[in-house]
């Protein structure tokens, strides 16, 4: 059988009260981050990260009974997956935000900025893995936002250089990664949706980062990378400008001959030829079999023809079938029949 991931986030259960990337997508939304996110912390009260245990805990069953295999928390705990991470990190100034036109122009936000040299400031994600684990016989995959992406949600006032605010990014991430790895986690994703809106940058000098990023991982550990093709704003966008389709093409040979040991790569929103699958040999490949933006729910039926379309050009043992990205945007219901329609197609096959 196919083995079953998510990508990421999932839908914040109601009770969990914090504020949510998902609700001000479209870049309306021009509030503080950090300020929201702790009020609405401290609004919880004493029992604030029982609240966040208890959203963490409905999520992993929703997976659970999807028949997901290699679940995750939902990111629950994050305002966003790129500004939680960037609010554990020294030289990074959530005081005073700067406008930026984000994803070719299709939005504007104000955005953290980078002041100072960026370091490791703690180890948090360890107890956001630890939170999860606890409450589930399953290997928990726990996610962060890579080099590249956090280069392009934050505005650099600092560096100058994208080559040496990427390296010194992935120093930090390195000692996440490698707490997390001394602590059991087992399926580390580094996101990096920025590869497929600009593969030659990737080229130049992001898969370099992502190999200092992953520095000394030991090998019980799946190294996974997340290369989505852009979220879009809305559910049932049509028109959101999306990454070139060639891309993964051009990024293939790279990811075959880096340390990456799973690639994640979207394709229900916009189908791929299957033939790109022929270019990995060694890597394993989460392929998007439901759309995270649509909310036409994809029947197992379909999401099994295009597994077995898929086997035509992969090994079983190294194809996972997942959504195309983090499913956020969906809500509770759609995102939990798209995937127990997932997980029963995956066991199928």
């Amino acid at each position: 059988m196919i083995k079953t991931t998510c990508i990421g986030a999932y839908p914040k259960p109601d009770f969990v009260d914090l504020p949510d990337w998902f609700n001000g997508v479209d870049g309306t939304d021009t509030s503080h981050p950090t300020r929201e996110w702790a009020q609405a912390m401290a609004a919880m009260g004493a029992n604030a990260d029982d609240v966040v245990a208890r959203g963490v805990a409905q999520v992993l069953a929703d997976q659970e009974s999807a028949k997901i295999d290699i679940p995750t928390d939902g990111e629950v705990p994050r305002e966003n997956y790129i500004h939680y991470h960037c609010r554990h990190l020294d030289g990074i100034d959530f005081s005073n935000l700067t406008e930026k036109s984000l994803r070719n122009g299709a939005y504007r936000a104000r955005l953290p900025t980078i002041v100072s040299a960026v370091k490791s400031v703690n180890h948090f994600l360890v107890r956001d893995w630890q939170r999860a684990q606890k409450l589930t016989e399953r290997p928990v995959k726990i996610t962060m936002p890579g080099p590249m992406t956090i280069g392009d949600t934050t505005v650099d006032a600092f560096y100058g250089d994208p080559k040496k605010r990427g390296a010194d990014l992935a120093d930090a991430l390195n000692k996440e990664v490698t707490a997390l790895a001394n602590e059991g986690c087992q399926h580390i994703q580094i996101d990096e949706p920025l590869f497929a809106r600009n593969p030659a940058d990737a080229l130049d000098f992001g898969f370099e980062n992502l190999e200092r990023a992953f520095y000394k991982v030991p090998k019980n550990v799946i190294r996974t990378v997340h290369m989505c093709c852009g979220y879009p704003d809305r559910l049932d966008s049509v028109e959101y400008p999306k990454a070139d389709p060639e891309s993964y093409a051009q990024l293939a040979g790279s990811i075959e001959d880096s340390c990456i040991d799973a690639i994640s790569l979207e394709d229900a929103h916009r189908h791929n030829d299957l033939s790109l699958l022929d270019s990995f040999n060694k890597t394993t490949v989460i392929l998007g079999v439901i759309a995270i933006a649509n909310s036409k729910i994809e029947t197992a039926d379909e999401i099994e023809e295009r597994l077995r379309l898929a086997l035509n050009h992969i090994d079983s043992d190294r194809l996972i079938a997942a959504p195309d990205c983090g499913l956020g945007l969906l809500g509770r219901s759609l995102a939990l029949q798209k995937l127990s329609n997932l997980g029963q197609a995956a066991k199928r096959v």
